[in-house]
């Protein structure tokens, strides 16, 4: 499974669900006017505010992160981004994860016979990105 797939399936849904969290508490967004910024249904955001979906990656405990996606959350709230630029900007928080090896271990998880210690794929594809 290529690094994008794997982010797909659980890097931006935790993403997603840290931005979604922030916004409803620290900016007290309602959950439908969130899922109208995330382009998302409010379903969706119900599951992330309440940790059934996004759970997959610890994105909480990376400083480096957690310091974008609130940026990311202030700039929704303030700037009511979406669209392609609310995209770029998590295409920017994805990029970081994968250049620190922040996705390794899922990729293991995916694929037993990765070896994370000799694997560049992410480092050399999101420096292209």
């Amino acid at each position: 499974m290529m690094p994008c797939e794997i982010a797909v399936k659980s890097l931006i849904p935790a993403m997603r669900a840290q931005v979604a969290k922030e916004l409803t508490r620290t900016h007290k967004m309602k959950q439908d006017e969130v899922a109208s910024l995330l382009g998302i249904s409010q379903t969706a955001i119900s599951k992330y505010i309440s940790n059934v979906r996004g759970q997959a990656f610890k994105i909480d405990q990376t400083e480096k992160i957690q310091e974008m996606l609130s940026d990311i959350a202030l700039e929704v709230a303030t700037e009511r981004i979406s669209g392609p630029r609310l995209t770029l900007r998590f295409c920017q928080v994805c990029k970081t994860a994968r250049q620190n090896g922040l996705m390794c271990e899922l990729c293991k998880r995916y694929d037993p016979t990765v070896n994370v210690r000799t694997c560049h794929v992410c480092e050399v594809s999101a420096a292209s990105c």
